[in-house]
């Protein structure tokens, strides 16, 4: 169970008037199933065995997951069948994870959603299957609990919709930050009148080639600058080039590289990207520390298979920073990693040794990908 001793980033800034939550989110929870190590792609008329297997919760749980194993308190707004993959992705987020699932409601009748994933020489295809939710994500989420942020996609109607208040602009007006990515639009229309959605936004982390399709421009640069004259913050991701990023509320400019590993699987990279940003932002840190947080944690969840799996927890950094620190390598880039986060040494010393971990969720009870090479 990857909780144990729970570390607070955000203890010195807690008050009497807490909200419950630290973020909170809402969407489909998928049963993700993982097969790692296959020597090829299925063909058809053939059976090919994978070296590895693990199950977990998936979807937006990916993104839940993230931040809780990074130490906010979250809650996750999601339909759940009563079916036996539902009763797993439940009590993996409850009780393993620690996830509020008090906005989230139980569905007889309706079965849990699916995604089978299979990695093949550092890539992955998905196959999915589901239905879409018993009930809107008005009629889930009521009113939304007290949160310091809430994380959305720009895109989704049912967060914006199309005109009136939704639960976002709810939780915006209670004191909420909202952060927003937006997802690959399948017609490749890339309305503009989806930025039009900004001003209700005070975060936007799009990857590189959503954001210079929806802004029409050349370059990521280019597209960092034309959002940051629409939101307060604009992030732009841009896989192993690493991530640009603008606060005007600061006048702050950054660019941070990506960390230099081996990728085994980027799946949910994205989220872990987003869940470290928002750690970052809500500790008040300098925008390229959040910026090099946020790239960190990308790096390390890119390293194991698995989605909510792969998300890496205080005390995975912990292991990180120390293995670093007790490194002697004196390269270049060695050098450049110490100063770059060297703001973690003021935060690693405040890490509990037992504390939360990856995750090795899995129906069968155990998860060999992390056997594998």
């Amino acid at each position: 169970m990857p909780l144990n001793q729970s570390f607070d980033p955000l203890v010195s800034r807690r008050g009497a008037d807490e909200p419950p939550l630290d973020v909170f989110v809402w969407g489909t929870v998928f049963l993700d199933m993982i097969f790692a190590g296959l020597p090829s792609a299925p063909k058809p008329g053939t059976e090919v065995w994978a070296e590895g297997l693990a199950s977990c919760p998936g979807g937006i749980a990916n993104l839940a997951v993230a931040t809780r194993r990074l130490g906010l308190r979250t809650g996750l707004a999601a339909a759940f069948s009563d079916d036996d993959y539902g009763d797993f992705c439940w009590r993996t987020l409850e009780e393993q994870e620690g996830i509020d699932l008090g906005s989230s409601r139980r569905f007889a009748d309706w079965h849990s959603p699916v995604t089978v994933s299979m990695s093949v020489d550092r890539d992955r295809s998905m196959v999915s299957h589901g239905h879409p939710s018993p009930v809107p994500a008005s009629e889930l989420i009521g009113t939304p609990p007290r949160s310091r942020a809430v994380m959305v996609d720009l895109a989704e109607d049912e967060v914006f919709g199309s005109s009136g208040r939704t639960w976002v602009d709810v939780a915006r007006g209670n004191g909420a930050l909202v952060f927003a990515d937006v997802g690959w639009d399948p017609d490749e229309r890339w309305s503009p009148h989806v930025l039009d959605r900004l001003d209700r936004c005070d975060v936007f982390m799009p990857n590189a080639v959503e954001a210079m399709a929806y802004t029409g421009t050349g370059s990521p640069a280019e597209a960092v600058y034309a959002l940051a004259d629409r939101v307060p913050v604009a992030i732009v991701t841009n896989g192993s080039e690493g991530a640009l990023g603008i606060d005007a509320r600061t006048g702050e400019e950054a660019s941070v590289p990506s960390l230099c590993v081996q990728a085994v699987d980027p799946t949910g990279a994205g989220d872990v990207f987003g869940a470290a940003l928002l750690v970052g932002t809500l500790a008040e840190w300098p925008l390229q520390q959040r910026m090099a947080f946020a790239s960190l944690c990308a790096g390390l969840s890119i390293q194991q298979y698995g989605g909510s799996l792969a998300a890496p927890g205080w005390g995975d950094l912990a292991d990180w920073w120390n293995a670093l620190v007790a490194d002697t390598s004196a390269d270049a880039y060695h050098r450049s990693l110490r100063r770059r986060f060297a703001f973690l040494d003021d935060i690693v010393p405040r890490v509990p040794v037992m504390a939360c971990r990856r995750a090795t969720a899995t129906i069968a009870r155990r998860a060999d990908v992390h056997d594998l090479d």
